[in-house]
């Protein structure tokens, strides 16, 4: 059993451009074994979502699967603050903005700040993803201190509107946590 392991780590590692582990493999794809999760929650405690991020390539990776939600546009967005306390969730902070920029990835300086992300479109099914890259900030940045939540929007943001793109209320929220899953 072991040779047949062995056999097939070394073939993929050759079919990888000749990497000689895969660990190496990886980390030339910009790869990380760490993680952090958050299940997204109503006011009321009900699971509409998952969130699971990892750094990538200099940024951070953001993969949301949401469900049960209202159909539409959501602005969706990284808030500063690891924490989400119904009803509003307020207690989630402003969007995470460690490089003092404006907000908006439509905004005059052309450059939007690291908690914001491409709106969630929401079908008739109730469901809808986002995979997308936070560049502007880093995976370690995103959980210091008191850590970070991921907040979806009853609105679509914007794109220009300071300082949240005019997304209104917050419907959905979970708190990033590391998980170090993969």
């Amino acid at each position: 059993m072991k040779s047949i392991t062995l056999a097939l780590l070394a073939g993929t590692a050759f079919a990888m451009g000749g990497c000689a582990t895969l660990n190496e493999a990886a980390d030339d794809m910009g790869l990380s074994d760490e993680t952090a999760t958050a299940t997204l929650r109503t006011a009321d405690g009900t699971d509409v979502g998952t969130v699971t991020t990892m750094p990538m390539g200099g940024g951070i990776h953001v993969m949301v699967n949401a469900y049960n939600m209202p159909a539409g546009t959501h602005g969706a967005h990284i808030h500063t603050t690891g924490r989400c306390d119904a009803p509003d969730f307020s207690s989630a902070g402003g969007h995470w903005n460690p490089t003092d920029v404006p907000h908006g990835t439509m905004n005059d300086d052309g450059v939007a700040h690291a908690g914001d992300l491409p709106n969630l479109v929401i079908g008739a099914n109730g469901s809808g993803s986002i995979d997308a890259m936070a560049p502007a900030g880093t995976f370690d940045a995103m959980l210091a201190g008191d850590g970070s939540a991921f907040v979806i929007h009853a609105n679509a943001d914007d794109g220009v509107s300071q300082p949240s793109g005019d997304a209104g209320s917050r419907i959905a929220c979970g708190v990033l946590r590391r998980t170090d899953a993969i």
